[in-house]
């Protein structure tokens, strides 16, 4: 794959990164206190956080394009996790491709979840379509918001 295009192997570290966090999260022992949860769930997302970094780090001579993406309306798979269509715009006079980060919030703005989605070969001035999936279940007041957005 050539060295501007992420690569989907760190997609894949993304979310199991993602699911290790849940796991961690999930298996308290009868020592952990709300703070100490807290810091697990700050650290773990951090650490999502990152490897999205890290996957944006990768593309080369990328421009900020994140006007120029929108996000749908939230819908739960058939598995039960959140997805998101997501609508990127290529304003230019050549195909590209787009690395989107869509975080998924609840209804005070923590953040839930995170994926990165990558719209391949959007030709000029057309639109392209992606999908951002949870990696694991959300409930309540769910909103994804794009956190950042690379053309390339």
């Amino acid at each position: 794959m050539p060295a501007h295009r992420p690569h989907r192997r760190t997609t894949t570290t993304l979310l199991v990164t993602l699911a290790l966090a849940v796991t961690a999260l999930t298996s308290c022992s009868d020592d952990d206190t709300p703070t100490s949860v807290a810091s697990k769930a700050a650290s773990a997302f951090a650490s999502a956080t990152a490897e999205a970094g890290r996957q944006f780090d990768e593309i080369k001579g990328g421009i900020d394009a994140k006007g120029s993406v929108q996000a749908g309306d939230i819908t739960t798979d058939s598995d039960g996790r959140a997805s998101v269509d997501v609508t990127v715009e290529n304003t230019t006079d050549s195909t590209k491709s787009f690395a989107v980060q869509i975080d998924f919030k609840d209804e005070d703005g923590n953040l839930l979840d995170a994926s990165v989605v990558t719209v391949s070969d959007v030709a000029a001035n057309q639109s392209g379509k992606g999908t951002a999936r949870s990696t694991r279940d959300l409930s309540g007041d769910v909103r994804a918001e794009v956190e950042r957005a690379v053309r390339y």
